[in-house]
């Protein structure tokens, strides 16, 4: 598992990317990205998204549904349930396209049942795997209510699928970057107090006793200008810096960020190498 720390990149001769980490709780990252281009940070960003494979629930066979809702609905909800799908987990599982079994078999595919009478909330941890390291994220997960009677019988196949395919094999709730903001004032004006006041972030702060404005948390500002708006005389500017942004990325528990980061570097290094094989006469 890659373990991110400040690191820094050097490459040709004046060629220098740096990256700080700022913030990780949990399922969630942030961190800033120096003297790199857009294309780039959006490369890693679309790939995070889109092309690291996950396992979700893709065929529902529902053999008895006595609740309110749908079947379709139903399905809907297990296939959006997150599971474990770290390198781990989802080790030796081919994609169903490139195995030989005609539908489903242990090596494209993992089973999960469901049966339960109410009444009660079925939730996600009433699935059951025939792979243990398979299973679903969190356990309260709501997925139907039955009342006193009811029974829901089922079975489930989960596949691996890629985030361009279905949302479902997303492995990202949050996955964006912004340019680092960059705020300045014109030093040859007077000070303009309202322009902070307009802050709603309350990233500008007042200070009339030193009579300036003050930034607090530059990286939490959004960029939005509702301080330049507010400004009657111009007093204070909001850009960005070009080269520099702040990357937030947050998964839904199927792995951690570090592994989409690690897998999203593994996909872009490959397709670069398919262009080097190209240039150098080889074939893709």
């Amino acid at each position: 598992m890659m373990v991110l720390e400040d690191l820094e990149v050097k490459g040709e001769e004046g060629s220098k990317m740096e990256i700080e980490l700022k913030e990780k709780n949990g399922n969630e990252i942030v961190f800033i990205i120096r003297d790199a281009e857009v294309p780039f940070i959006n490369a890693i960003r679309r790939i995070a998204m889109m092309e690291i494979p996950k396992i979700a629930i893709e065929d529902v066979n529902i053999v008895k549904n006595d609740s309110s809702m749908f079947d379709e609905v139903l399905a809907h909800r297990l296939g959006l349930t997150p599971l474990f799908s770290g390198a781990e987990a989802i080790e030796g599982l081919v994609f169903s396209e490139d195995c030989e079994c005609e539908d489903y078999c242990p090596s494209c595919s993992v089973s999960f049942t469901l049966n339960k009478t109410g009444p009660g909330v079925v939730y996600s941890k009433d699935l059951s795997s025939t792979d243990s390291k398979i299973k679903s994220v969190f356990d309260t997960i709501p997925l139907l209510k039955l009342k006193d009677g009811e029974d829901v019988e089922l079975e489930a196949v989960a596949k691996l699928g890629l985030g361009k395919e279905h949302a479902k094999w997303i492995p990202t709730t949050v996955c964006a970057y912004k340019q680092y903001p960059k705020i300045t004032f014109n030093e040859d004006l007077e000070v303009d107090y309202g322009c902070a006041d307009a802050c709603p972030r309350g990233i500008l702060k007042a200070d009339k006793r030193s009579k300036k404005i003050k930034v607090n948390n530059i990286e939490n500002c959004s960029m939005c200008k509702s301080c330049v708006r507010a400004s009657e005389n111009n007093y204070v500017d909001v850009g960005y810096e070009k080269d520099n942004f702040i990357f937030r990325l947050e998964t839904d528990g199927s792995m951690t960020p570090e592994e989409v980061l690690l897998r999203a570097c593994d996909v872009l290094d490959e397709k670069t190498e398919k262009f080097i094989s190209f240039c150098k006469g080889g074939r893709t």
